[in-house]
């Protein structure tokens, strides 16, 4: 028997909810068409997973056996899409490139240009991810090479060479009492909400919060940002500040946001990074190489497996 796995996370999703309203939403579908995914994965398994009632949807013993195993499955089949997208766009000559925000500055536009004298009919499709994922696509498999933040969750299980290293500024709406001080302290907002990352993101998260640096000094949270659209309205709005790399104020200009140099904080750096289980595809060497290159930092001899 053959099942969509559409209707496998849709299941998955009712069964975490317990709540058919809450993972329609999660889902973004409408309660009837999820009601229907559901009762069409029954009819085919030709049981009920459920038994509904008015306080959401409980789990029948079928249920809970296949919640059991169905995170498992799901997980598989992911991981098996991946692998097949990414040969498919090694064959098509392709390089997926994830980035978080501004990449690798300026440089980047100069790795890709020696990346394709390096690599003479190969482009680069660069992908964006959200402040979710801070490696950029890497630990999902959806980026071949990644041009990232440091440090970042997860770090020490890739391979990293930094690229290069500037001061974190400060960003803050342009009606804050502090905004037209040409350095501000970082002790002088300790008190101030900030604009974070998501939560999931971990230590990427506290790193832009200076929480190392805070000496205990508690962290007010003013706003949760995923994206710089997201960042830039929260500070605009006055909702908080926020540390940011000093390269953000060439990159993201806009009249109700300023930068400020910030002392009391230490600086940030820009890395390529790259999975190094297995054999590093050799295309991926030759971009690390180029990046290298490019920046003059590292090493621009041999990308090896460790």
């Amino acid at each position: 028997m053959d099942i969509d796995t559409r209707l496998l996370r849709y299941f998955a999703a009712v069964a975490e909810e317990g709540h058919l309203t809450r993972a329609a939403e999660r889902l973004f579908i409408s309660q009837p068409a999820l009601t229907k995914q559901v009762k069409q994965l029954e009819a085919q398994l030709g049981t009920e997973l459920f038994v509904r009632s008015r306080n959401g949807m409980a789990l029948t013993e079928a249920g809970t056996a296949l919640a059991a195993a169905v995170p498992a499955v799901l997980e598989a089949w992911d991981t098996a899409l991946r692998a097949t997208t990414a040969a498919a766009e090694r064959a098509a000559r392709v390089l997926r490139v994830g980035f978080v925000a501004s990449a690798a500055n300026e440089l980047t536009q100069q790795i890709i240009a020696e990346f394709a004298r390096r690599r003479p009919g190969w482009r680069v499709r660069m992908l964006q991810t959200g402040w979710e994922d801070p490696t950029a696509g890497l630990a999902g498999g959806e980026a071949d090479v990644a041009l990232l933040r440091l440090p970042f969750p997860g770090e020490e299980g890739l391979g990293v060479e930094v690229l290069l290293a500037e001061d974190r500024w400060l960003a803050l709406p342009v009606t804050h009492p502090l905004a037209d001080r040409e350095v501000i302290d970082f002790r002088d907002v300790l008190d101030e909400p900030f604009v974070a990352a998501p939560e999931v993101s971990g230590g990427w998260r506290d790193y832009w919060l200076a929480v190392d640096e805070r000496n205990g000094h508690p962290v007010t949270v003013g706003a949760v940002a995923s994206n710089p659209d997201e960042w830039l309205n929260a500070i605009a709005n006055g909702y908080g500040v926020s540390l940011t790399p000093e390269a953000t104020a060439r990159f993201y200009q806009r009249p109700d946001v300023v930068y400020r140099p910030v002392r009391g904080v230490t600086g940030s750096r820009v890395g390529v990074a790259w999975c190094r289980d297995g054999d590093v595809p050799a295309v991926v060497r030759d971009f690390v190489r180029s990046a290298l290159t490019v920046s003059g930092g590292g090493s621009a001899g041999p990308v090896s497996r460790g």
